[in-house]
């Protein structure tokens, strides 16, 4: 059985950088690591260069304790072969309403339980696929395609969820749930930091620095703290109303409503 509770835990070490007592090297996706990940993170000349063994590569990059070789939380969320059964909390539900409640007929549902690469390659053909686009009359002959929901802002608010939620205390999953007049995105974790149920939109600060460093090496997120500026930009431009948000101390949610 696989734990946190093996050895003495660092309080200045956050958890996404916690070895997990039980596991090894066989919990990730070594393939996935090589053909996805390693050729992100690290200059191809460096790569080409690098004698290093795949042991050594992968602690270099957090994924494994560089001592015992136990894989690191950071490890089994981005390239676990199934994270879920040693971190609880690491999927995502995501539900299609025909309706603007939860007693509205089921028209999809998915539970990802996968490693974040699976997670979001997933959930980026949900997004496209769900999003409905209209042809308006814009002047004379000229006509202009308008999706309900400007898929870059839906896109920030996932890679936000999943990156910034608490892992380590909650073993709720991250949940996405779309409504015919709206979605609601919501992650377990409230404010973390320097970050209140105030200042959020302001400031940042991250529960999981580790988890967004390798998103940002994925080529997820090119430029940190610039979420909610996306979000509000994109919804603007599109004619969505703005996000509605709900920040609570054990989680946080976001509505954003169609194009009216």
């Amino acid at each position: 059985m696989t734990s946190f509770g093996g050895r003495s835990r660092s309080a200045d070490v956050l958890f996404d950088q916690h070895p997990v007592s039980g596991t090894n090297i066989a919990d990730l996706d070594l393939e996935l690591f090589r053909s996805t990940y390693l050729p992100a993170a690290v200059d191809p000349d460096v790569l080409a260069e690098n004698e290093r063994t795949l042991a050594q590569q992968l602690a270099s990059l957090g994924m494994i304790d560089p001592k015992s070789e136990e894989a690191r939380v950071l490890g089994l969320l981005v390239v676990g072969a199934g994270p879920s059964s040693v971190v609880p909390g690491a999927y995502v539900q995501f539900v299609r309403y025909e309706g603007s409640d939860e007693s509205s007929h089921v028209v999809d549902q998915e539970e990802l339980r996968g490693n974040l690469i699976g997670q979001l390659d997933v959930l980026g053909r949900l997004l496209t696929s769900n999003i409905r686009t209209s042809v308006e009359e814009v002047g004379g002959l000229r006509q202009e395609s308008r999706p309900d929901y400007p898929l870059a802002a839906l896109r920030e608010l996932v890679l936000n969820a999943l990156t910034h939620r608490d892992y380590e205390h909650f073993n709720a999953p991250v949940r996405l749930v779309w409504f015919d007049d709206r979605i609601e995105v919501s992650s377990p974790g409230g404010p973390f930091g320097v970050v209140t149920k105030q200042t959020f939109a302001e400031r940042n600060d991250y529960r999981n620095p580790a988890l967004a460093a390798a998103m940002k090496n994925l080529g997820y997120v090119n430029r940190f703290g610039r979420g909610i500026t996306l979000i509000r930009r994109s919804l603007d431009s599109n004619g969505n109303p703005p996000a509605e948000y709900h920040v609570e101390d054990t989680y946080w949610s976001v509505v954003v409503r169609g194009v009216s």
